[in-house]
């Protein structure tokens, strides 16, 4: 049997061998959802590129679980760091896209508010689509066996993006209508990758002006045209090929 991934719990670190409890709503997963029995094999993972080795030590009641960590590995960073600015879909869209793009392997999210996006996101309504978010690429994490869980970015308008793209070592907009062909890009060892995935009406031209400006230009994937929700976890699965990183 495969070993589960989970957080830490809130008693024990990932990072020390021991034992660590793990408890609330992940030991209530573990328990009552996954079923875990003593013997089992677990990895017990923060999100963030460490990973507790061990096996199932004690269950207690539908919601503790104790594991004994006998092997700490950290996970190094990925190179190059690929974030996905993406539009805000319609309806659930949103969360499927980051789950997708989770699995498939990506860094970061940047959800934008473009001027085409039918979604808009404020107040309490955007707080709660946020929490969504990244409350998927969490779970999407966990699912994917992942060390390394992406980070979901705070809402940024065109002018926040403008400036991500400046500071990116490779920059791309993605664009039925770019010249450029992104399985042909000159792409960096290291350093920072973004792509830009508009909404289902299109990157407009003011933006797609801004992005330029920023060293961003239009690339196109292939002959079809995707959806937003499906076009970043295409064009990343294309780079994480290209750059090595499923290699």
């Amino acid at each position: 049997m495969p070993p589960e991934r989970l957080p830490a719990g809130k008693a024990g670190t990932v990072g020390t061998v021991g034992t660590v409890v793990v408890d609330g709503p992940e030991g209530r997963h573990a328990v009552s959802v996954r079923r875990l029995r003593v013997g089992e094999p677990v990895v017990l993972t923060d999100g963030s590129g460490t990973g507790g080795y061990g096996t199932v030590s004690a269950v207690e009641g539908k919601d503790r679980m104790e594991v004994a960590v006998t092997e700490v590995r950290t996970e190094p960073a990925p190179r190059p760091r690929i974030t996905v600015v993406q539009a805000l879909p319609k309806g659930d869209r949103g969360e499927l896209a980051v789950e997708m793009m989770t699995e498939t392997g990506v860094d970061a999210v940047v959800p934008w508010a473009a001027s085409r996006c039918v979604t808009q996101w404020r107040g309490e309504r955007g707080l709660k689509s946020l929490a969504k978010w990244r409350s998927t690429a969490r779970e999407a994490g966990k699912q994917s066996r992942r060390l390394r869980f992406p980070e979901v970015g705070e809402l940024a308008d065109t002018r926040a993006v403008a400036a991500l793209l400046a500071a990116a070592d490779f920059a791309a907009v993605l664009h039925e209508e770019g010249s450029r062909p992104l399985a042909a890009a000159e792409l960096p060892a290291s350093g920072e990758v973004v792509l830009v995935v508009g909404p289902e009406g299109g990157v407009s031209q003011e933006e797609l002006a801004a992005f330029a400006t920023a060293g961003a230009h239009p690339y196109r994937l292939g002959p079809s045209v995707l959806r937003t929700s499906t076009a970043g976890t295409a064009a990343a699965a294309l780079l994480l090929g290209r750059t090595g990183r499923w290699g």
